[in-house]
């Protein structure tokens, strides 16, 4: 096996993010013909506007999401991406499903979406920090931590 298998975990779990995305627009797009509201149109009664809403608010942090977890999967541990990867789409969907339902049930999904990519963030901080420091000082700050433990 190549470098491939080293990051499948991250792969698999983009695969299965990449696979909720399509699952919110088609929801959209049920939700258009269910209230009658035909593109480009993006307002329409309640029910629309919050499942629009809540795909359009998934997309905006899907870059954003992916990019974390490449970097975390690539420059710490790919399994603890991959853990947190596979909450951050936990995450999603509590938010995507409370804020179809109404736009107060959004908020916990919301709050969990935020704390899994402040964790894939630090985890991508503290793994491109031990690459700096291994490249240019030759210090390993995982196998120091490692030998304290």
């Amino acid at each position: 096996m190549g470098a491939e298998s080293d990051i499948v975990l991250v792969a698999i779990v983009t695969f299965l993010s990449a696979c909720q995305q399509a699952y919110y627009a088609r929801l959209v797009g049920r939700s258009r013909m269910k209230h009658k509201v035909m593109p480009p149109a993006v307002t329409g009664p309640p029910e629309f506007e919050r499942t629009f809403r809540a795909q359009q608010n998934c997309v905006e942090f899907y870059p954003i999401f992916l990019v974390l977890l490449w970097m975390a999967g690539l420059f710490f541990y790919e399994e603890v991406a991959a853990a947190f990867g596979l909450l951050y789409i936990f995450a999603r969907h509590t938010y995507f499903t409370g804020y179809v339902d109404s736009a107060q049930g959004r908020i916990p999904g919301f709050y969990l979406s935020l704390v899994s990519l402040f964790l894939l963030l630090a985890l991508s901080a503290l793994g491109i920090t031990n690459i700096l420091l291994k490249k240019y000082l030759d210090v390993n700050i995982f196998k120091q931590v490692h030998h304290i433990f």
